[in-house]
């Protein structure tokens, strides 16, 4: 019986935080007077010094980690913190099957870009633009996770995008990245190679 009260209990506990928000995802300013503005942080710390500051009415701010009621967030070329009392979640930034319109990922040596537009994926360097059509976007329905992988092609071949959360660098700023990306390029038009980034879900 007694087994059977802490399997019990072992289950409740685990259920919160399998709830737990997708990070990185969008949040809105709340809670803000008109007058005033939220202010980020270098630190998870309301004495800590101030970066910038988010206008009262911001929407569509991206969070990337989380940390004793703060949020980290990306300010110019830098990251810092801001109150979560004052950020209200977005719902469905993550859906089943899809991503983020916003989309938008980087990768340095070689340089490129990869963003969404429409039904395409276009990848982008200093040389080319080269838009793929969209053929599938995976996730693991097992685990809630904004892991996916996406399936493009043109004539030239295939292109696979496996985004990964995970705390990612550009190399060239103080910016922090929720996601990163690894590239597959495959098919008789192209050279097989893989490249890798990192991703924001904002503009």
């Amino acid at each position: 019986m007694r087994l059977v009260a802490v399997l019990a209990l072992t289950l409740s506990l685990a259920g919160p935080a399998a709830a737990q928000t997708m990070l990185p995802t969008l949040y809105d300013v709340t809670g803000v007077k008109a007058d005033d503005v939220l202010n980020i942080r270098a630190m998870p710390d309301a004495s800590s010094s101030i970066l910038s500051e988010l206008p009262h009415d911001a929407t569509g701010v991206e969070v990337i980690e989380t940390r004793s009621g703060w949020a980290r967030v990306n300010t110019f070329e830098r990251s810092g913190w801001v109150n979560m009392r004052y950020l209200k979640e977005r719902p469905d930034v993550w859906r089943k099957g899809e991503i983020p319109a916003t989309l938008n990922c980087l990768g340095t040596e070689p340089f490129w870009t990869l963003r969404q537009v429409g039904n395409n994926i276009v990848y982008e360097t200093p040389e080319q633009s080269r838009p793929l059509q969209r053929r599938v976007v995976v996730d693991n329905p097992a685990r809630r996770e904004p892991a996916r992988s996406i399936v493009a092609g043109d004539d030239n071949g295939r292109l696979t995008v496996v985004l990964t959360p995970a705390q990612c660098t550009d190399g060239m700023s103080d910016r922090f990245f929720g996601l990163s990306a690894t590239l597959l390029f495959e098919g008789a038009g192209q050279a097989t190679r893989m490249e890798n980034g990192c991703c924001r879900i904002t503009p």
